[in-house]
């Protein structure tokens, strides 16, 4: 559906995965679409490109020079620095700041109800703008952490800056996931080779990633603020992943292999911090249910799609 205004929306990031649907949502909906990356790839047709590395405050500032827009969605905001950054080059260029945060944030929670924003109030984060967040080890050990912390400067001084973080669930589907995670259980259930879980293991929460493009979209033409929940309804465990990935690999057979300490396999979990979607269904956006897209999201990652 075309939006009753166009808005001039500025996507930072936006050149894979979940980005590449955002892009073409809003442009379904009639919006004037700006991207701004390195410049790696060209942008779909309709979408502007400015190039820029968005660590670098003066080529950040150079390629936007007098622009200002009515959104910007920062798909690419990992760290409180980055966050520092784009506060102070986006403050009175864009009445609102979306940025794709993450279920991770949640890492500390362990709580068998489905988890609220008030969980992880910004607010209340401690930011360190003096650890190694440039040092790509550190950032990926800690990257509910780096989420967090980014908040909290987007979140400070209240209304000054008025910003939304969606905090995203795991994301499945698309021929194009890129992740390797649903691969992983293939190639196991292929050979037997155990899947190593915790010996407690968790349910979680998942979106798909066509229905998390399409909350970014719808997102960025609200108004609300704060943190924001965005998973499909119901929680999945690894057992219900295996089963729709075990449809595809044909004499395969699923052997669990439980752990006490050490890594475990993908998607599973020792917390249990699955995300409660009530806010964003109280603010009008409408989320489908996990167990009826499972087996079409596993069918597109693994080739098999219609």
């Amino acid at each position: 559906m075309v939006m009753e205004k166009a808005l001039e929306v500025l996507v930072i990031g936006g050149n894979r995965y979940v980005g590449k649907r955002l892009l073409a949502r809003l442009l379904t909906e009639g919006h004037r679409v700006t991207v701004l990356n390195r410049g790696s790839s060209p942008p779909p047709a309709g979408v502007e490109q400015l190039v820029a590395d968005r660590d670098d405050e003066r080529s950040l500032t150079e390629a936007l020079g007098s622009r200002v827009f009515d959104v910007v969605v920062d798909q690419v905001c990992y760290t409180p620095r980055q966050a520092a950054l784009a506060r102070r080059v986006f403050t009175g260029r864009t009445r609102r700041y979306v940025m794709t945060s993450t279920v991770e944030v949640y890492e500390y929670e362990d709580s068998p109800a489905l988890v609220r924003e008030e969980a992880v109030d910004p607010a209340t984060v401690t930011v360190e703008l003096g650890l190694p967040w440039d040092d790509p080890a550190f950032l990926e050990a800690n990257y509910g952490e780096g989420k967090r912390q980014a908040e909290a400067v987007l979140a400070a001084d209240g209304p000054a800056f008025p910003y939304t973080a969606v905090r995203v669930a795991h994301v499945l589907g698309g021929a194009d996931d890129f992740t390797g995670r649903l691969a992983h259980y293939a190639e196991r259930i292929r050979t037997g080779e155990p899947i190593a879980v915790p010996v407690v293991n968790r349910p979680a929460t998942y979106v798909h990633v066509e229905e998390i493009g399409r909350f970014l979209a719808w997102a960025a033409g609200e108004d609300f603020t704060g943190p924001v929940n965005a998973a499909s309804h119901g929680t999945l465990t690894t057992e219900e992943l295996c089963e729709a990935v075990a449809a595809h690999v044909p004499g395969g057979r699923t052997v669990f292999g439980p752990v006490e300490v050490g890594e475990v396999s993908p998607f599973s979990f020792r917390r249990s911090y699955g995300m409660d979607n009530a806010r964003a269904a109280r603010l009008g956006f409408t989320f489908t249910d996990a167990r009826q897209w499972l087996p079409r999201a596993v069918a597109e990652t693994l080739g098999k799609g219609d």
